[in-house]
């Protein structure tokens, strides 16, 4: 046999042997996959639930578990969104004299000033240490200027709507649309691009808020009793594999 052909066939059987080393090691159930690395490396699982069904028991992985997986039949039953059905925008719920907006202000700005005679209602100034996009935002009102920091809910009002608000009352719908928990200062043009996505279509560009947002909307839907497709609970259990104490 020739030295040529040797060569050739050597070099067919190391590109056969390099083959079957990456098939061993990504495919579901074998080889590194048996270690939850498609995870830690940010890539999608390979089957429907395996994300989930690899984390251990931790408390946003059991949250996650209790959540409902709802199936795309469902959505022919949810009638059309409307931000009406939440009731007023920014309504004062827990009666402090302050409406929402300027409650989340108030609370996620550093060193806020109010607006003289507002009892510190009105917020002015701020700095906002913003989450989405890891930015240091100098918030100031004015017609301009309020909208470069816009309210967000974490779990969005059309993706709760669609996950079982649909069937709420109007007194429930607006409390869940005021509720601190699931509302955050952020950047108007993050909170514009996020839009209603959950969490399979978008996380924040900011890498190292995407544990604490995907932990909040699993905490928001398991208290609201709301549901997540299949696709959404796997981009969360994913994301939770990367998560320190979540591993």
């Amino acid at each position: 046999m020739s030295r040529r052909r040797r060569r050739s066939i050597g070099d067919t059987f190391g590109a056969l042997v390099i083959v079957v080393a990456l098939v061993w090691a990504f495919a579901p159930g074998v080889g590194w996959d048996l270690l939850g690395l498609r995870s830690r490396l940010g890539w999608p699982p390979v089957h429907s639930g395996q994300a989930l069904s690899a984390l251990p028991d931790s408390e946003a992985a059991r949250q996650l578990r209790e959540l409902t997986v709802r199936s795309a039949d469902d959505a022919s039953a949810v009638p059309e969104y409307d931000r009406a059905a939440f009731g007023q925008r920014w309504a004062d719920i827990d009666h402090n004299g302050c409406d929402t907006r300027n409650d989340i202000l108030a609370r996620d700005l550093a060193r806020p000033t109010f607006k003289p005679g507002t009892h510190d209602c009105v917020v002015l100034s701020g700095t906002l240490a913003e989450p989405y996009t890891g930015a240091t935002i100098q918030f100031q009102r004015g017609n301009k200027t309020s909208s470069l920091v816009q309210i967000d809910h974490v779990v969005a009002l059309a993706d709760a709507w669609r996950s079982g608000a649909w069937q709420w009352d109007a007194q429930r719908r607006q409390e869940f649309a005021n509720d601190p928990q699931n509302l955050l200062a952020v950047d108007g043009a993050a909170n514009e691009d996020k839009s209603a996505s959950s969490a399979d279509q978008w996380l924040p560009p900011n890498v190292n808020f995407r544990c604490d947002y995907v932990k909040r909307q699993i905490a928001v839907k398991n208290a609201y009793g709301l549901s997540v497709t299949q696709a959404e609970q796997d981009a969360m259990a994913t994301q939770l594999a990367t998560c320190p104490g979540d591993q």
